[in-house]
């Protein structure tokens, strides 16, 4: 009779729910930055679609004489195909670098970052959010300028799966190590109306100086040499490999893809700027 009891008594009370884990709250919050990102217009025209259209008018722009043959001896190539590995980095610069950095500024000015500060969700899957997002928009980007080039500008994609492999972790390395370089920087602006300000201007050298308006090859020996000490130019030397022709490493800084030196140095900088991102982030600005 007592067991009887003592079962009909527990059948109304319900276990506790445990709290998400923190992979699960980042799951989540991907889902939540993916449905703000796809709201923004100006995100959309600014980060998405920019490497695009900027593909697009280079094409246009010029290559109306045909081909280009850099120097004596290498293969002509369409003007598209030889902007085709400089735009791939710069989408992986907006989306990682320019994107978070921006967003977490205004988040933080405007006190969203306060209020989440008081919730469960913790800095860990506040990043996976971040990060998650910033993937997945990243790999459709990169599809979307892959086969806009493809089909509209008949630029003629490699076949051999060690290129495709090589594009798989250049990509990875450039969007996770500008992805965390963007939070650590999202901390200097001071207002959300300095953060497109204080952002933009370093995004715009970083790319001059990298070789991604200019060619790198056109770029003094100097600034080249200035250059390899930002992921940028690795990001798009990484490319190049992938998508010019073997020949092209000639022009390279010395005459070499250099595959072991863009991964070393990616790796670098994605350390750097997890220690940044680590060292840097706050709910709250410490002065504020």
């Amino acid at each position: 009779m007592s067991t009887l009891i003592r079962t009909t008594e527990t059948r109304g009370i319900r276990a506790p729910r445990r709290a998400p884990g923190i992979f699960a709250l980042g799951a989540w919050r991907t889902r939540f930055e993916l449905t703000q990102y796809f709201r923004s217009f100006d995100t959309l025209v600014f980060t998405f679609l920019f490497p695009i259209v900027m593909l697009g008018l280079f094409s246009v722009a010029f290559g109306g004489e045909g081909d280009m043959q850099p120097a004596p001896g290498l293969p002509p190539i369409p003007i598209g195909q030889a902007y085709l590995p400089a735009m791939l980095a710069a989408g992986l610069l907006l989306s990682g670098f320019q994107n978070l950095a921006i967003d977490i500024a205004i988040e933080r000015s405007e006190g969203i970052l306060k209020r989440l500060g008081s919730t469960p969700l913790s800095p860990v899957s506040y990043f996976l959010g971040k990060i998650g997002q910033v993937a997945i928009t990243g790999v459709a980007q990169a599809a979307l300028i892959l086969s806009f080039a493809a089909l509209v500008l008949r630029v003629p994609l490699p076949t051999e799966p060690e290129k495709w492999a090589t594009f798989g972790w250049v990509f990875v390395l450039g969007i996770v190590s500008s992805s965390l370089l963007g939070v650590a920087i999202s901390s200097v602006p001071r207002t959300a109306r300095s953060a497109t300000a204080v952002v933009i201007p370093i995004v715009l050298v970083v790319q001059f100086v990298s070789g991604v308006y200019l060619f790198f090859y056109m770029l003094p020996e100097w600034l080249q040499t200035a250059a390899s000490f930002l992921p940028v130019k690795w990001m798009a030397q990484g490319m190049r490999y992938v998508f010019l022709p073997d020949a092209y490493a000639a022009l390279e800084q010395n005459g070499e893809w250099n595959l072991p030196g863009v991964a070393l140095a990616l790796a670098v900088w994605l350390v750097i700027g997890l220690v940044l991102a680590r060292l840097t982030f706050r709910w709250i600005r410490r002065d504020a």
